[in-house]
């Protein structure tokens, strides 16, 4: 396993190479900086005992206000967000989904809305872009972006530096969308704790630990990947201060403020799993009604996965197609068709959807080795998606209107990024565990 991640790390870096467009000028020492920094990172929460207790309280902490969300939907829904009905009969994730995890999107977004009011996360944005800076020579203006990524989402991010976007080189401003693809905003992050943990206060622990680390190594890969892609050949500024953000006249203005914006995500989300679960049924329709039933192929599936795939689906075929990834980052034989089918539905849909999808995997016993659960936790764990590229393009065209054009030639190379920043952190976490 600890020689595929290896073969793993070093496939990835080819690929950054191949699509490098100045292969000549990569900072070689810089990029082996870089993943000395995420396995540095990596063994200290995962190995280091007093490091690994420090961040498991954050990660309790996480799972704490994860209960007082529960006590206000408890408030607000009542019977709804328990296991079952009032007639005792077990509802399905569907109600856990609606009224359980979209409220942790919306309570998150306040909180990291209060602690921005008061200073707290300046500061931690702050430490952590000083840590990246100094180790890989980086810009002021892209280490502040790429430490706020961890923290909140990759249209948000842009603004704690604002006044530098239009004037960054074009190396900085792929760091900054490789940033935003290859890590997630708080508020999903609660969610998916609590969607991917269910109940059981242990496993919500154990995967809030592990999303916590994904997001932090993933920033320094980030970066990285996008001085692969795109390295950096002019001057840059060194010293940056994170741009003041009007985030409401007292404490319980950012109250609201945060709680507003909560609201829009948690309905985005919802709205954006409920498009893209009809757009899958209908694709599958064409799979499976119509070439898998006409060519034998249906049956043909069901056989070669032993049961574990019913016909000639969507799923199927992305993971047929992702499985070698899932391989030489160090994923058990048995389970790389689930994982490349998860690598497929996070890249073409979203994350979310692929959260829920490993959620339902998880919960009717499908894989062989939680090896795999905890790898893949990892492997989902940002925003490159397809949808981004969007998002990215209109988000920050919006702070910057003169770089749209750059944004929109670099979209691609964000998305190479970003998935890559990702699947580096799981292949760097798949030495330890």
């Amino acid at each position: 396993m600890i020689l595929r991640s290896i073969l793993g790390i070093a496939v990835l870096t080819a690929v950054l190479w191949l699509f490098s467009s100045n292969k000549k000028a990569i900072n070689w020492w810089m990029v082996l900086k870089g993943l000395g920094l995420q396995l540095i990172l990596a063994l200290c929460v995962l190995k280091v005992p007093g490091v690994s207790w420090a961040f498991e309280k954050f990660s309790l902490a996480a799972v704490t206000l994860l209960d007082f969300t529960r006590e206000g939907s408890m408030f607000l829904f009542g019977s709804l967000i328990t296991d079952e009905n009032p007639d005792g009969e077990k509802i399905g994730l569907a109600y856990i989904f609606a009224f359980q995890v979209l409220p942790t999107v919306i309570f998150f977004s306040a909180v990291t809305s209060l602690l921005y009011y008061f200073g707290i996360l300046q500061k931690v944005v702050k430490a952590m872009a000083w840590v990246m800076q100094k180790t890989l020579r980086l810009s002021g203006a892209e280490s502040l972006a790429a430490a706020g990524n961890i923290f909140i989402g990759q249209t948000e991010a842009p603004l704690l530096v604002k006044p530098y976007i239009a004037k960054m080189s074009r190396s900085e401003l792929l760091s900054l969308m490789a940033g935003g693809m290859a890590t997630i905003a708080g508020g999903v992050l609660a969610a998916y704790i609590g969607y991917l943990g269910g109940d059981d206060p242990e496993r919500q622990l154990f995967f809030a630990k592990h999303l916590l680390t994904a997001s932090v190594l993933s920033a320094p890969a980030a970066l990285i990947s996008a001085k692969i892609l795109l390295p950096e050949t002019e001057d840059v500024e060194e010293v940056a201060e994170i741009s003041s953000q009007d985030m409401g006249s007292n404490a319980l203005d950012a109250i609201s403020n945060g709680t507003t914006e909560g609201v829009k995500l948690a309905v985005n989300v919802g709205a954006m799993l409920l498009v893209f679960t009809a757009l899958v049924y209908g694709v599958n329709y064409l799979f499976v009604e119509g070439i898998g039933s006409w060519t034998g192929l249906n049956a043909w599936a069901a056989d070669f996965t032993n049961g574990r795939y019913d016909s000639f689906s969507l799923q199927f075929i992305m993971g047929a197609i992702l499985s070698p990834i899932a391989w030489i980052l160090g994923v058990p034989p048995e389970d790389l068709l689930l994982v490349g089918q998860l690598l497929g539905e996070k890249t073409i849909l979203n994350e979310f959807y692929a959260y829920v999808t490993l959620t339902d995997m998880k919960n009717a016993g499908l894989f062989a080795s939680e090896r795999s659960i905890t790898l893949s936790t990892y492997m989902l764990c940002g925003f490159a998606n397809i949808a981004s590229i969007g998002i990215q393009i209109g988000g920050i065209g919006t702070i910057a209107p003169s770089r749209r054009k750059d944004l929109s030639e670099l979209s691609i190379k964000a998305l190479i990024a970003g998935t890559v920043a990702s699947l580096y952190t799981a292949a760097i976490v798949g030495l330890m565990i």
